[in-house]
């Protein structure tokens, strides 16, 4: 936490493997032993990671009501997906249960996939090809497909887990998730990590009609600014 003057004045760190260990993460992942390139994390993981923090900052000398803003930085490809209903849930979260608790059946997707993951060339070959080729994919989204990406990861879960993907109401990316569960509501995704999702439209700053149904993503990402 820092003052006016960016001084420091409180400090928390939560560790995922070892203040967390019922996820049973290495490096805060899971990593297939398949060797298949999927690598993702336990979304309830981050939840309680918040919770635990949150409850660490409590019990510290610094006085919580003196706080005047919250800054955060979360993953730009790392996507969290929400159950159909969620909208309910944020808007009325209650202060007096942890977020873990009122959350546990929040998500349709309970590891979400994050920026290690390479398990996705088939869609990223498919985005590329439904597009007119790499090239023509980096002029309107400013990059050519990356395992990575959002939009080939959403593709994945369409093309292997349709019911998964039919029973999510919205996608967020990981920055957005965190900020969301601190507004009570979903959180829009800003352009700067909307752009590195192959799904937005770089120019005119918005989703890309053309990206959008190639990943057959017809969940309301809301790209407000």
């Amino acid at each position: 936490m820092l003052d006016s003057n960016l001084t420091i004045v409180a400090s928390e760190l939560v560790h995922f493997d070892s203040d967390l260990p019922l996820y049973k993460t290495k490096d805060g992942v899971y990593r297939d032993p398949s060797g298949n390139g999927r690598i993702v994390s336990p979304t309830l993981m981050w939840v309680e990671a918040l919770d635990l923090m949150l409850e660490k900052l409590s019990k510290s000398n610094f006085d919580l009501a003196k706080v005047a803003a919250v800054s955060g930085s979360g993953q730009q490809h790392g996507s969290v997906y929400w159950k159909n209903g969620s909208s309910q849930i944020l808007s009325s979260l209650d202060p007096q249960r942890t977020l873990l608790d009122q959350l546990e059946h929040a998500f349709s997707v309970k590891e979400s996939p994050i920026w290690m993951d390479c398990s996705s060339t088939a869609q990223c070959r498919a985005i590329e090809k439904a597009c007119g080729g790499a090239l023509e994919l980096a002029r309107i989204t400013g990059s050519r497909a990356y395992e990575r990406f959002t939009g080939p990861q959403i593709k994945k879960i369409f093309d292997s887990q349709p019911e998964v993907y039919g029973s999510t109401e919205r996608i967020s990316l990981v920055s957005s998730f965190m900020a969301s569960l601190f507004v009570g509501a979903y959180a829009a995704i800003d352009h700067s990590d909307g752009s590195g999702m192959n799904l937005m439209d770089i120019k005119e700053k918005t989703w890309s009609k053309v990206a959008l149904e190639v990943c057959i993503v017809i969940i309301n990402f809301n790209l407000k600014y």
